[in-house]
């Protein structure tokens, strides 16, 4: 019965997809038509169909929407001679760089030309920078995914670890650290990443003193992201997102 039941729910989902396609193709069908009456005889047009954006609002990925605007504003508070990012979103470091110097680094470099920006190789188990050399320094949503061969590393069931240690060690005294991280509920989604609870971050980190934490929650819509939440809050994520400045004092 359990399964006829699952049967008929997916033959409702496919018709209710397939008469919400309909509607939408023949939207599209009635649109072109008034632009094609509309313009010029001589103009070249061609058919690209994009049949669901026409959403009530704009729709966004909180964790690459939030973080990336949550470290901006740090640096705008720290206003670094120079920054360094290993391995975030590359607009991150782009936009940075139109105020910043950047230098950016990835296991795979990204082929980028802009002024005020460098991009070279870097392995997080094993920079090559010196220990206590970098004063300003993010790596962002990134060490969750090191070691599980998703981006052409080694498998490595420490390599997270070793990342982690690795970005201690190079950060200067009193430099700062900007790092992010799935948080919430543990657990190991091989291999695309890992979630981390709040505690074996700051465990990790135990060389470097927190200065600021921030979540963008899994209800993210109302409030974005949210200063010191409390850790109970924190734990009950089952894909927050966890923004951390460390410094080394």
């Amino acid at each position: 019965m359990t399964k006829a039941i699952a049967f008929l729910r997916t033959l409702k989902a496919l018709f209710k997809h397939e008469q919400d396609l309909g509607k939408r193709r023949a939207k599209y069908k009635s649109q072109l038509k008034i632009f094609k009456d509309q313009l010029d005889e001589t103009a070249l047009i061609t058919e690209y169909p994009c049949l669901y954006d026409d959403t009530q609002v704009t729709e966004i990925e909180p964790h690459y929407t939030y973080h990336p605007a949550w470290a901006a504003r740090v640096l705008a508070q720290t206003k670094p001679v120079k920054h360094i990012d290993i391995s975030s979103i590359t607009h991150f470091s782009n936009i940075v760089s139109a105020f910043i110097p950047v230098e950016f680094y990835d296991y795979r470099p990204a082929n980028i030309k802009l002024s005020n920006y460098t991009s070279g190789k870097a392995d997080l188990t094993n920079l090559h920078f010196e220990s206590n050399s970098i004063a300003s320094l993010s790596c962002m949503h990134t060490v969750e995914h090191i070691g599980l061969g998703r981006y052409g590393d080694p498998i490595d069931v420490n390599g997270d670890k070793k990342a982690m240690k690795e970005l201690s060690r190079v950060l200067a005294k009193n430099g700062d650290l900007l790092f992010v991280v799935p948080i919430g509920q543990p657990q190991v989604a091989f291999n695309a990443h890992r979630i981390y609870d709040y505690d074996t971050i700051i465990n990790n980190f135990n060389a470097l003193t927190l200065k600021e934490f921030c979540l963008i929650p899994d209800d993210f819509s109302e409030i974005g992201y949210i200063n010191n939440p409390p850790t109970e809050m924190i734990n009950k994520q089952k894909w927050g997102c966890g923004c951390f400045w460390f410094t080394k004092l």
